[in-house]
This record gives structure tokens, C-alpha cells and sequence, in this order.
């Protein structure tokens, strides 16, 4: 695993101790994921199948077994599909909330479902992707399918309450503090881009990799390309 870049002598250093010297650089390192963003997330995660907590993300064997059947087997309440802030890993793709209706509305007519069973999507964005026309065109689909669709809501955290799972939100422009209750819970947690970018000089303001949005070349060593969820230019990290 990358450590440190030292672009000034064309060097990368790995935690096993080895350096590697280096022509050129092409540079995927993707953002950095994790279940630690979000309180509680980590213990629920791993509760029984049955409570319907999944989380999108392939950090050990055994999570892609769980979230086989991610979507499925809503029966009643809410179900909470979330999306942390820009930008995150899996940015575009991890928008399920019409893929899981579609199975809901299938449930509702074999009477597998309850009739006020709901598809809710949360997220502190003001939009589910940055691009203007695209999102009219979800948002419009959302709205003709009964989506229930939450701008501006950061989730702190998950709990058990009882009986109850409980989300805790919060409001980014006016700190207001909201517990959600729900039945099934699909969640893409929080991304940040890696440390050791910035430390190399080769992010921008935000973390992301300064490069070309047309070349994906590097803005100040030609050397250096990178793609992939980390670049720093708008588009969908996929």
C-alpha cells in the first residue's frame, strides 16, 4: 500500500518499507471508505440478515454475500437508501432507490408488502448526481413512482432504540437535529479523498487529484495521470 509520493524525485514509498523509483505515474487510489463516518453503522451492519441493514461497500468476503439481497424483502415502514456528501465513492452508481421500488411495487401486488411500505432516499447533497438535466430527469421518475427523495440531510448516526432502528440526521444549513425511524436501511457511507495526495502536492483544494479534466494528465508534473473516483474535476466517481 502507498505511503508517500514524492513527486519531486519520482519516488513511492509502500508500509512494507520498500521505495520504487518511477517514470511515469498512473494513479487510481479511489477515496477512502469506511463504516467509521457514521455512529453505529459498524455494529448494525453486522446484525442479522433479517433487520435489513446493508451497507455498500466490498471491504471483506463476506459483505457481498450479505448485500445479495440488498432491496429485497422490504415488507413495511421505511426504507432509507443513502448517499454521503460529494464527492464519494461509487457516485452515480449507487443510486438504487428506483431499482429497489420496482421490487417493492412487485411485493405490494403478491401481497408480500404492506401498502404503506415506502422507499425514502436521504442525502446532505442538494442533488443525487451534479449535473442538472440528469437529475430533473431522476427526480421526476422519483416523483411519478412515490419516492420520497431528502436534500440536505447528513446522517450522524444509527442506533437501536428498543425494538426501533433509529437514524439520526442532521440539517446542513440550519443544524436542526431529526431521529428517523425505518425497517430497512441501504447506505453508501462517507468517502474522503487519501492523505498522503495533499501531502504530495498533487491535490487540489479539495484533496482530489489535480489533473486535466480532458487529458487526465497531472496539472503540475506532466509525469502523472490518475482516474477514478479521486480525480478532482465534476463528474460521477465510478
Amino acid at each position: 500500500m502507498v505511503e508517500k509520493i514524492d513527486p519531486e524525485k519520482c519516488q513511492l514509498h509502500l508500509s512494507n518499507g520498500k521505495e520504487f523509483n518511477y517514470k511515469a505515474l498512473v494513479l487510481a487510489p479511489g477515496l477512502e471508505h469506511g463504516t467509521h463516518g457514521i455512529k453505529g453503522l459498524e455494529e448494525m451492519s453486522h446484525s442479522a440478515e433479517e433487520e435489513n441493514v446493508f451497507v455498500h461497500m466490498l471491504d471483506d468476503k463476506e459483505r457481498p454475500l450479505r448485500n445479495f439481497y440488498h432491496g429485497w424483502n422490504h415488507t413495511h415502514g421505511d426504507m432509507i437508501c443513502y448517499s454521503p456528501a460529494f464527492p464519494y465513492k461509487g457516485e452515480g452508481y449507487d443510486f438504487y432507490a428506483l431499482y429497489y421500488e420496482h421490487f417493492l411495487r412487485d411485493n405490494k401486488n403478491h401481497g408480500r408488502a404492506s401498502a404503506g411500505a415506502r422507499i425514502q432516499y436521504w442525502t446532505p447533497n442538494k442533488s443525487i448526481v451534479p449535473f442538472g438535466y440528469a437529475n430533473e430527469v431522476i427526480l421526476d421518475e422519483c416523483h411519478n413512482r412515490g419516492i420520497d427523495v431528502m436534500f440536505g440531510w447528513e446522517m450522524l448516526e444509527v442506533k437501536w432504540e428498543g425494538a426501533a432502528k433509529v437514524a439520526v440526521f442532521r440539517n446542513v444549513d440550519t443544524g436542526e437535529m431529526l431521529e428517523k425511524d425505518f425497517s430497512h436501511l441501504n447506505i453508501n457511507p462517507p468517502s474522503k479523498p487519501h492523505s498522503y495526495l495533499a501531502e504530495a502536492g498533487l491535490a487540489d483544494a479539495n484533496g482530489m487529484l489535480d489533473v486535466n479534466k480532458y487529458t487526465l494528465q497531472h496539472n503540475k508534473y506532466e509525469n502523472i495521470f490518475g482516474f477514478g473516483d479521486a480525480v478532482g474535476f465534476n463528474t460521477t466517481r465510478t
